[in-house]
């Protein structure tokens, strides 16, 4: 990977960071407190969707560089980096359905249970840590 994509992937992953850091206090928001905060859930919505899209172009990057086909929908990108050693099988396949959640953030914010994009500020700010780790791992295996 040249210098500049690995810049680049390191800056996302950076952006996965400090989204998570930035979801740290929302999660400990109760339900009623979570309906009742307009900003913060507006923030928790935001910063769930900036972690997500960060990942899912790191995803579509390193896809790319590795000369595979990029799959048509976000879902698809965690199970190929899975299927091409970049992430593990199990992670991968754990964090594909916050594609989901991604899309569901951007196109129907309408209709979000509140308490599913609630329940999401956690199983991210478990999940993610090892994706960002995973993907420095790569990375420096890799030589950048």
């Amino acid at each position: 990977m040249s210098p500049v994509g690995a810049a680049l992937v390191r800056r996302k992953l950076a952006r996965i960071a400090a989204s998570l850091d930035a979801l740290g206090p929302l999660a400990r928001l109760t339900l009623p407190e979570y309906r009742a905060r307009l900003y913060e859930r507006k923030a928790a919505e935001r910063f769930l969707q900036e972690g997500i899209e960060a990942a899912l172009d790191v995803n579509a990057h390193l896809i790319a560089e590795l000369g595979a086909e990029v799959p048509d929908d976000y879902y698809g990108g965690f199970v190929k980096l899975g299927s091409l050693g970049v992430l593990p099988r199990e992670l991968a396949l754990s964090l594909a359905p916050s594609a989901g959640l991604r899309n569901r953030l951007v196109h129907e914010y309408e209709s979000l249970d509140d308490a599913k994009v609630l329940a999401s500020i956690g199983t991210l700010r478990a999940q993610y840590p090892s994706y960002v780790q995973a993907i420095e791992s790569y990375l420096s295996k890799a030589g950048a």
